[in-house]
């Protein structure tokens, strides 16, 4: 028995040094110094972390989705640290637990390729930020308000509020098409009128009507011009300028306008029409 007591285990270190108050005392002390270094660890991460979010939200100019992805980095950068602090508590080599680490994620990283990817364009989206919260874009034929940007996807919803889930690796490698960047947008029109209208009244009555809605702008200067020559009809093409936010509803209020003010000036829009002739068999 007191061979086995006095047999080295680890380190030279055997039972019998195992049970002595010194070497329990040691170890209690290193516990109760790692639970602490942890407990500091996260709240200190925590805090550094809640602090940079706050930069993004308390100024407007800022985009917000920035600051939380650089809080949670610097969040688990502490907390990584800690982690290696408690390691060196119990004696543990960390060169060499880096080292590990590292292998480790280089076989991860080579299972996890489509997923590391979509992480690398959610990098990239959040850093450069071709589109931001509330944006409405088009991304690979799908049009909707950006509702959260992930390190993994985006969320959008439809114009009939349906859920749209984009990988980042999508969205990175496809054309966007954002519509919220810029604050006026140039609406257009083709509007058809008979080939016997008038066309300088036609021009007028068009040009007059959209000009009238206090949503239009005169600067830049609104266009319209006779651009084709249709089988039925004279075609004007109308190009007037609005604020970005006013594009959807104004573009169709003047339609219905424009058609209304050129029925009250008598002017004919036409619509294709067919003539069929009967012929009847002398037999």
């Amino acid at each position: 028995m007191e061979n086995l007591l006095t047999t080295p285990i680890i380190n030279g270190t055997s039972i019998m040094d195992v049970l002595t108050v010194e070497f329990i005392a040691s170890a209690v002390g290193s516990v109760l110094t790692a639970i602490i270094i942890l407990i500091v660890g996260f709240t200190v991460g925590g805090w550094v972390s809640r602090r940079i979010e706050n930069i993004g939200r308390n100024h407007k100019h800022l985009d917000e989705t920035l600051f939380i992805f650089l809080g949670n980095i610097v969040r688990y950068v502490i907390i990584g640290f800690s982690f290696l602090f408690v390691l060196n508590t119990f004696g543990v080599q960390t060169t060499s637990v880096v080292a590990i680490i590292g292998a480790a994620s280089l076989a991860i990283g080579l299972a996890l390729q489509g997923t590391l990817s979509n992480i690398a364009a959610g990098v990239m989206i959040i850093f450069f930020r071709p589109i931001k919260l509330g944006d409405f874009v088009t991304i690979d034929d799908e049009s909707g308000t950006v509702k959260a940007i992930n390190l993994n996807y985006i969320e959008m919803a439809s114009i009939g509020n349906v859920q749209i889930i984009i990988p980042n690796s999508e969205v990175w490698g496809n054309t966007i098409v954002n519509y919220s960047v810029y604050p006026q947008r140039r609406a257009e029109w083709t509007i058809g009128v008979g080939y016997g209208a008038n066309l300088a009244d036609a021009e007028r009555a068009i040009i007059d009507t959209i000009m009238a809605d206090p949503r239009s702008l005169s600067d830049p200067e609104p266009f319209i011009q006779v651009n084709n020559l249709n089988a039925s009809s004279v075609d004007f093409l109308v190009r007037v300028w609005c604020a970005r936010t006013d594009y959807f509803q104004y573009q169709a209020d003047m339609t219905r306008k424009v058609k209304e003010a050129l029925d009250a000036a008598g002017i004919d829009i036409p619509f294709p029409t067919r003539t069929m002739i009967m012929a009847k068999d002398d037999d």
